[in-house]
């Protein structure tokens, strides 16, 4: 009869998820991004892929449009950017709720959980148990387990949870679980109020604490999470490791950003290359946040994010969903001026959104606006304007400007010409970024949704993302560029729902 009452479930979900999708066209929805059907959704989760299947689970309630009580919510794609929705993967018991956490694929069974030909897919994730949190403890989050041994469709939680009990820290959370080829074990990376922690594991179940990262380093404007650590390797073939932390309050433009840090890992602990007051944000814009990366993807490091903004989040004008994700974004490493720093680019599936061969813009023009990614390249040799750049218009007088201030070497994304931002004080706001390069040309890729723009910079060296909301839809596009214009070319974009 439980089985029965399952299999009803799964198939009322996947209906409703069904019809959901062909309705995604209100006011603001994301037309290229991944959203909800409906209700709310925060941070990415146990974000892996196996077998042909990217699979994107998310903090998610789903029985309203603000935060509560917290799932897993679940999608997969085959290419970055057409998601099926699938049913709840895991839902709050008697530990608690089901906060954010990651997932592997355990190919060499180390676990023990392999039941059939599939290798399990283990996720780690943070127990919160509210009632411990309202009686005054401070040890209401604890970290579970919960594995799939058919492909990630189904989730049985691990019977010996928590596998990691709280030492007395109020925030002890978001676990990061990866193979350290190198010591030959599972490393987690989590957040613990204003550091990292690390601990390792032969089999994902028994953990040991091995060291910690962060007290006097980095911004600390507000408490740690969702960290993620990797290692990647220059053109040239240098190895550096990077540590991804995300903050909830104090980034670089106000409220929630990421910031991340490169240095050595032994196994056991992460070393910084940096000053300890060294701050690398990996985003410059307020709309991408709790980011992390795929597991089981081979040499791409393939990342997503929140695109939102704790500030905000929950009254932003949007029904019935509240929140999206970034674009998928592939990240590399590079040396510059004797550092080496993240690069951020659109990860290549992007290029699938393009509907034909685009069209060149004039500088000064007006084109038609709506779904869209531009190429732009602007000469800073040639005399011109101070400000140059992307606007887009409508018929109430709303603008959004994205892009560079030659004095003060700064991009920007300007979103205070909006009249419906009385949601939030900080929303309308300038938002910059200072150039890290130094040359005479400026290479930008713009992607324009209904409700957001994404600014990849001088080669993926500065990155924006920052959410709109106008009265009414951008109908018009200008590149205001003057004679420094020396290149633009405007894709139209498809839907992907």
């Amino acid at each position: 009869m439980r089985k029965n009452i399952a299999h009803l479930f799964f198939y009322l979900t996947v209906s409703f998820c069904a019809s959901a999708q062909e309705k995604y066209d209100e006011p603001y929805r994301p037309q290229f991004h991944f959203s909800p059907p409906a209700h709310w959704m925060n941070d990415p989760n146990g974000l892996v892929y196996y077998k042909g299947n990217y699979h994107l689970f998310y903090q998610y309630y789903p029985d309203s449009t603000v935060w509560g009580p917290m799932h897993w919510g679940h999608a997969i794609s085959k290419d970055l950017l057409h998601w099926q929705h699938l049913p709840v993967a895991l839902y709050p018991d008697s530990l608690g709720l089901i906060f954010s956490g990651s997932a592997v694929v355990d190919a060499q069974n180390s676990s023990g959980l392999q039941k059939g030909n599939e290798k399990p897919i283990v996720a780690t994730f943070t127990y919160h148990d509210m009632a411990g949190e309202k009686s005054g403890r401070n040890d209401f989050q604890t970290q579970g387990m919960a594995y799939s041994t058919d492909g990630g469709m189904h989730w049985e939680k691990y019977s010996g949870n928590p596998v990691i009990k709280n030492p007395g820290l109020r925030d002890f959370r978001d676990p990061k679980v990866s193979w350290h080829a190198a010591s030959k074990h599972w490393i987690l990376t989590m957040a613990a109020g204003d550091e990292v922690r690390f601990y390792r594991s032969p089999d994902l179940k028994k953990w040991e604490y091995t060291g910690s990262f962060g007290k006097k380093e980095g911004s600390h404007g507000g408490v740690w999470e969702c960290p993620d650590l990797f290692e990647l390797s220059t053109a040239e073939g240098t190895h550096k490791w990077v540590l991804l932390v995300s903050i909830g309050n104090g980034a670089v433009n106000g409220g929630s950003g990421t910031q991340y840090f490169i240095g050595e890992f032994d196994g056991k602990n992460f070393h910084n290359d940096n000053p300890a007051d060294t701050i690398y944000w990996l985003d410059h814009g307020t709309d991408n946040y709790a980011g992390v990366t795929w597991d089981n993807t081979g040499k791409r490091r393939l990342f997503i994010g929140w695109m939102s903004n704790w500030q905000y989040a929950q009254v932003v004008p949007t029904n019935p969903w509240r929140s999206a994700m970034t674009l998928p974004r592939e990240l590399s490493l590079q040396k510059i001026n004797d550092h080496y720093r993240l690069i951020t680019k659109p990860a290549a599936e992007t290029i699938g959104l393009r509907k034909g061969d685009g069209a060149i813009l004039a500088s000064d023009q007006l084109y038609p606006a709506d779904l869209a990614e531009l190429e732009l390249v602007f000469d800073l040799s040639k005399t011109g304007k101070q400000d140059i750049a992307v606007e887009l218009v409508n018929d109430t007088n709303e603008t959004i400007r994205i892009g560079y201030n030659t004095e003060k070497k700064q991009f920007y994304i300007d979103r205070r010409n909006l009249q419906g931002t009385a949601f939030h004080k900080s929303f309308a706001a300038l938002h910059t970024a200072a150039r890290i390069l130094d040359k005479p040309l400026v290479k930008c890729r713009i992607f324009i949704d209904r409700s957001s723009v994404e600014l990849f910079a001088d080669e993926g060296t500065v990155v924006m993302t920052d959410l709109f909301f106008p009265k009414k839809p951008f109908q018009k596009i200008r590149v205001d560029a003057g004679n420094t214009l020396q290149y633009a070319k405007q894709y139209a974009l498809k839907k992907t729902w």
